[in-house]
């Protein structure tokens, strides 16, 4: 990277955790650690829960797919939106009705101790995998800019990989642990709008590197342009889109941005804008690999998985002007830890509450804050722990996810059908989980060759039968194993009336309002992102007009804000006056 980049890259992570650290002071208790006191503004949440479903693999990961397979990688990523969809018309209203401070104390009222301990652990060790891995990916990604060659090849010890892996482990740490579920929000919200603004410059600066644009989409490998493809066909994306409708609408960072919120319009508010943008956006993130295939189908001498992984950062830095390759950098930076953070939030959240706050007698709120940031720096080396490892993991981590990929399912519908039906209660948890949980590992261990060689060498023969599908055993006979309990199931479950009872209560509550706090973090986040933009365009003379038009887009966005921080003062400030008028 130029020095530039550089300013831009330091910069930008700076200005991220010294938002985190500002936000600190809103922090007065639980709350507000973890549910930003219930004053989200509905957009915000649904910018950070897309952000949630943002980190580094959606380049490194996805990006590849786009680059061996073509569109099919699109279309499987527009799976997320419709699930967002779906779940803000049948479910992200109904979370914020309970009013719950923490998504787990749902799992305990409706389902009992044994429960709560069984979806948090399982849940834990699910998500702080997938956060390992996200980590590892943007290592990768960090590594290949700063010392990898025009196709990617790095030349780099473990160490330097690891010592970037606990860097930025520590900073989401610390703007995480100060700040609470704010500082998640607000960063989410910043890092949405940078990374989204350069990703759109990559896609046109892209195509102008084409000599005869036409002419690529000609040379382009077979089946490259469409939809499905052998080894992600209909069946695939019918999964990939009924198992993110139960991960979106009942897994906990998910959960937690539907209660973060004012009202249950909000919510449901939150979960269409997600969902919207989760339509828009792949197509462009995605491009930028797919062109980069047109142009350069593989480098020689290249293994084409391995630079599938790093073909997004390699087609950026081959477009962006000096400055900008930076921004991309911290802005995928900040997409990793959204991610992170989101997670590191939520099961603190989940031990102080549901785990140390039962174990010690009178705890105070300060106490509990305490444990909560306490938990939060634990669970963050856990996950830098395993990303260091992944690579002397031998491929089992991919087994590991694989096998959580299978069993998410069951354990988030019985979660979400519970919330709408009365008659179900823990048994229909122990049942979905005792049939499913065993079926899904038998699936993987199929697929993986787990029985080559022993007593059950003969389950082999059944590897690529349509009834050991994961898509079937993994997301549809959860479904019909809950639907079915649900069925047969007589009377209304005990743990119905305390959620119940809890809803009441919400309704009686005084309502809060959305704070007008996250405009001003964005206005003036966009103001200086602006002068450094402008400051860039001096000391680059071949790239200033696409900088000017950069900085340009992020002085709008500003004023913008800034307008309609007035506006949303001067609403509350009537409402305020008309409500002692009334007194």
């Amino acid at each position: 990277m130029t020095t530039a980049d550089w300013i831009i890259f330091i910069g930008y992570l700076i200005s991220t955790v010294s938002i985190g650290m500002l936000l600190g002071k809103m922090v007065k208790n639980t709350s507000d650690l973890f549910a930003a006191g219930g004053q989200s503004p509905w957009w915000v949440s649904g910018l950070s829960g897309f952000m949630a479903m943002f980190s580094a693999n959606t380049f490194v990961i996805w990006g590849g797919i786009a680059y061996k397979h073509g569109v099919v990688a699109i279309v499987i990523n527009l799976c997320y939106g419709l699930s967002a969809l779906v779940v803000g018309y049948t479910i992200a209203g109904k979370w914020k009705k309970l009013g719950i401070k923490t998504p787990t104390e749902y799992i305990q009222l409706r389902f009992g101790n044994g429960a709560l301990q069984f979806y948090t652990w399982f849940m834990m060790v699910f998500r702080i995998l997938s956060s390992a891995g996200a980590l590892y990916a943007f290592g990768t990604i960090l590594l290949t800019v700063l010392f990898g060659d025009a196709n990617g090849v790095l030349q780099i010890t473990d160490s330097e990989r690891n010592w970037t892996i606990i860097l930025v482990t520590m900073m989401v740490i610390a703007y995480t642990m100060t700040g609470g579920l704010w500082a998640v929000l607000m960063t989410d919200t910043i890092q949405f709008i940078i990374l989204n603004l350069a990703v759109i410059f990559v896609v046109p600066l892209s195509i102008m590197k084409f000599d005869s644009f036409g002419a690529a989409i000609q040379s382009a490998p077979e089946n490259f342009f469409m939809p499905v493809s052998v080894e992600y066909s209909l069946l695939f994306l019918f999964g990939w889109f009924a198992i993110h409708y139960f991960v979106i609408g009942a897994e906990l960072a998910y959960v937690q941005r539907y209660i973060c919120v004012p009202s249950a319009k909000d919510a449901r508010k939150s979960a269409y804008l997600f969902g919207f943008l989760y339509l828009v956006s792949p197509v462009l993130w995605l491009l930028p690999p797919l062109l980069w295939r047109l142009k350069d189908p593989n480098p020689a001498g290249v293994d084409i998985m391995t630079f599938a992984e790093r073909a997004y950062i390699v087609s950026c830095k081959a477009v962006l002007p000096s400055g900008m390759l930076g921004l991309m950098v911290a802005a995928l930076f900040a997409a990793t830890a959204s991610m992170m953070s989101a997670q590191l939030n939520v099961f603190s959240g989940v031990l102080t509450n549901d785990i140390y706050k039962p174990l010690v007698k009178n705890p105070t709120e300060k106490g509990l804050v305490f444990a909560g940031r306490v938990f939060t720096v634990l669970i963050g080396l856990v996950i830098a722990f395993i990303a260091i490892m992944i690579p002397h993991m031998g491929g089992v981590e991919k087994l590991i996810i694989s096998a959580a990929q299978v069993m998410a399912v069951p354990i988030l519908a019985p979660v979400l059908i519970a919330l709408l039906s009365r008659k179900l209660g823990a048994s229909s948890l122990w049942t979905t989980v005792g049939i499913c949980f065993p079926l899904g590992m038998l699936s993987v261990g199929i697929e993986n060759g787990w029985f080559t060689n022993s007593a059950l060498n003969f389950l082999t023969e059944l590897k690529g039968k349509w009834f050991v599908d994961k898509t079937l055993i993994g997301v549809i006979l959860p479904v019909i194993v809950t639907l079915s309990l649900t069925l047969i199931s007589k009377g209304k479950d005990k743990g119905w009336d305390n959620i119940m009872a809890l809803q009441a209560r919400e309704e009686k509550a005084l309502k809060t309002k959305a704070s007008p706090m996250p405009l001003l973090v964005v206005a003036w986040s966009m103001l200086v992102f602006t002068i450094m933009m402008i400051a860039l365009t001096l000391l680059d003379s071949e790239e200033r007009a696409v900088l000017a038009v950069f900085a340009i887009i992020l002085a709008s966005i500003s004023g913008a804000s800034f307008w309609a921080l007035k506006r949303v003062k001067d609403k509350y400030a009537r409402e305020a006056a008309l409500e002692a008028a009334n007194k």
